[in-house]
């Protein structure tokens, strides 16, 4: 239990999390995509640009207000004249395939947290509508994500609140944590990328996992723990954690992810040394 007394909260508090390649392996819009196309909710062609798009905003970490707006006008041009229940109904394709892109170290940091008592939510420019059952799957207080406005059941292709990424994320963590009386100071946040810094500036205990380039210098110069998680594979896989030693849930993390790691391994190494005894 000692991992848990490390990062027991002395007051309310919460850790946020980003999605795409923070919380889950790759991009939640291709998952979307490939969901809309099969529904034949969306054209192919139009899904793919966009889910192309978004991965590569993700990637670059933008974060001016320009290339804000256009992502924020993709997202609801992606739902405009839709249906809402029809969008709801994706949730079971998305769901099941992005809880099995859910790092095992991620997990495990939920655990830690909800252990030392600490409230866990997804904060994500996706939609609502995906990331608020994906983090009650996962047995997480809850999500903040893209809400588009609802008129008479069909999507009007208006925001209803603010767009959550960049400074929209710091302030619909602001608006919760005024809600939930929670002390931004002592809650912590967790991204990949840069153009989350304004989350991650927001609350006392800013972790950067698998950082782009510019957030790991930012990260580096500021004395923020940095952690890397390597991706999940159905081979035989070797998995290293490294944090720096700023931060106990970081550093509880690399023990967590080395033990996880080491015995995946072991699980799958069997069936593979089956295989081979059979060939030969």
């Amino acid at each position: 239990m000692s991992e848990y007394v490390h990062v027991a909260s002395s007051g309310p508090s919460a850790a946020f999390f980003d999605l795409d390649r923070t919380l889950i392996s790759g991009s939640s819009a291709f998952t979307l995509a490939r969901a809309a196309q099969a529904a034949r909710l969306m054209p192919t062609r139009e899904l793919l640009r966009d889910a192309v798009g978004a991965t590569l905003f993700k990637l670059r970490g933008d974060h001016g207000n320009d290339v804000a707006a256009e992502a924020r006008d993709r997202i609801l041009g992606f739902i405009r004249g839709q249906r809402r229940d029809d969008f709801q109904s994706l949730n079971e394709r998305v769901i099941p395939t992005l809880l099995g892109r859910i790092r095992p170290e991620a997990r495990r940091l939920l655990d830690i947290h909800r252990h030392a008592n600490r409230s866990t939510f997804i904060v994500s420019a996706a939609p609502q509508e995906i990331v608020e059952p994906l983090a009650l799957s996962l047995g997480m207080t809850g999500a903040i994500g893209t809400r588009g406005e609802v008129l008479d059941g069909v999507y009007t292709g208006e925001l209803e609140g603010p767009f959550c990424y960049g400074e929209g994320k710091v302030e619909a963590i602001e608006q919760l944590a005024r809600w939930d009386n929670l002390d931004l100071a002592q809650c912590y946040a967790y991204s990949d990328s840069s153009s989350d810094l304004p989350m991650l500036s927001a609350v006392g205990h800013p972790v950067v996992v698998n950082p782009d380039g510019r957030l790991e210098r930012h990260a580096r110069r500021n004395g923020w723990p940095i952690v890397h998680f390597r991706q999940r594979s159905r081979t035989v896989i070797r998995r290293t954690l490294a944090a720096l030693a700023t931060s106990s849930v970081a550093a509880g993390a690399f023990a967590v992810g080395l033990s996880v790691g080491a015995r995946r391994a072991r699980r799958l190494a069997l069936p593979a040394v089956a295989r081979l005894s059979r060939a030969g």
